[in-house]
């Protein structure tokens, strides 16, 4: 069975790596900064941005403390994650990417369930 993708946002409609990109600006733009997909084979993928930072972290089931994209070597951090509950958080700019790589990630991961091959990973396991 091959794994499919939805916002979890009480939708069952998949979500294809080719709309991704475009699902999750048009989330931004009304002012939902914390998105969650889940798939078919109940792996999760939480992705929270600034608009201009994104932090994207891959989850293999409920519980597991995941993996997330980063950037070696970026230095300071960014505020301004704004999470469905209202909070406010800050991250290291290194454990956080550009929305651009963020969005090809997420289509990657969309697409065909990996991280991409280039994409440097920070195991949280």
């Amino acid at each position: 069975m091959t794994e499919t993708w939805v916002i979890d946002d009480g939708s069952r409609v998949a979500v294809s790596s080719a709309a991704v990109g475009e699902t999750l600006r048009s989330r931004i733009v009304s002012g939902r900064f914390e998105t969650w997909l889940t798939s078919t084979s109940g792996r999760s993928l939480a992705f929270v941005t600034n608009a201009e930072r994104v932090m994207v972290v891959l989850f293999e089931e409920e519980g597991d403390p995941g993996e997330h994209a980063v950037t070696p070597g970026a230095e300071g951090s960014s505020g301004g994650f704004v999470l469905s509950n209202g909070q406010h958080d800050e991250y290291p700019d290194e454990d956080t990417v550009p929305l651009a790589e963020a969005l090809r990630i997420v289509a990657h991961v969309v697409g065909r369930g990996s991280w991409p091959a280039d994409a440097p990973v920070a195991v949280d396991r």
